[in-house]
């Protein structure tokens, strides 16, 4: 039997080779799923950058964070015998403050921009005599963050640092988170270095009991910038000047800057005893 012969072979030899691809026809799959890539990840990048916009007009405050504290008053005759005087500071306006040891007599609040080094001096000077106004039982501490050396020397460290410290602020975690950040801050206000979102994650971890999975995405996602921008529009309509400033039970106190421990502690001492001596005034029958 005569062996069959395939078409267009010649003495029943193998079919012909096939054409070979040149280079740019054998990598052009390749280009066409770089490009979908490419897409995809720009439009990821385009609505993520679109979501973290709109977090600068959301003012979403961290937890735990209270209004400003009023000066207390004499209490007003009271309609009846059984009526009772609360002398004690007023929570009033947006709640933009910080507090430490809550629901005392008096309150010291102090406004602080986190990239300022007069607000780190104003901490290294003043930490001990804080610690033991608050082991006294009788102050509160509200920290309002504001962040104008951004504006005066260009950059966002001062907000990213504010924001993060909200972040850190929802886990009750504010006063360790600040403590790390003191050790960090560059001492030219002019170096942006606080505008890193990973060093804010790296104090997070050195302060500890923060927990990553919460507080990373409150930093990148800039949860609490909003709340930030509305605290320093605050500070800035007070006329309280540049940070820091203090107020104690919603009065100013002047010439913050050239204050000593001292002074500061004698000046909280004659509040307290005015604020005591309101609360044992008898009311008005």
């Amino acid at each position: 039997m005569t062996e069959s012969k395939g078409p267009g072979t010649k003495g029943g030899s193998a079919a012909p080779n096939k054409k070979r691809k040149g280079p740019v026809a054998r990598l052009r799959p390749y280009a066409v799923g770089v490009t979908a890539m490419a897409v995809v990840f720009g439009v990821s990048a385009l609505i993520g950058a679109h979501v973290r916009a709109g977090k600068d007009d959301k003012v979403t405050p961290p937890g735990g964070v209270v209004a400003a504290a009023t000066k207390p008053t004499a209490p007003p005759p009271a309609p009846d015998a059984t009526a009772t005087p609360t002398p004690s500071a007023t929570p009033a306006g947006p709640k933009l403050g910080i507090p430490v040891r809550p629901t005392v007599p008096v309150t010291v609040t102090v406004y602080e921009d986190l990239r300022s080094p007069a607000s780190k001096a104003f901490q290294d000077q003043y930490g001990a005599t804080i610690q033991q106004l608050l082991a006294s039982g009788q102050v509160q501490f509200q920290y309002h963050l504001v962040t104008a050396s951004d504006k005066e020397y260009g950059g966002k460290g001062s907000q990213v640092a504010a924001n993060a410290a909200a972040c850190a602020q929802d886990q009750g975690r504010f006063v360790a988170f600040v403590d790390e950040l003191w050790k960090v801050q560059p001492a030219d206000p002019k170096d942006d270095a606080l505008a890193s979102e990973k060093l804010m994650e790296k104090l997070a971890h050195k302060a500890h009991k923060i927990k990553a999975g919460t507080f990373e995405p409150c930093v990148e996602q800039r949860d609490h910038e909003g709340w930030v921008i509305k605290s320093q529009q605050d500070f800035a309509a007070s006329g309280l000047g540049a940070a820091p400033a203090l107020e104690i039970n919603g009065e100013p106190v002047k010439d913050a800057k050239t204050l000593t421990p001292a002074t500061l502690r004698s000046q909280i001492d004659a509040e307290i005893k005015r604020v005591v001596a309101l609360d044992s005034t008898p009311a008005a029958g």
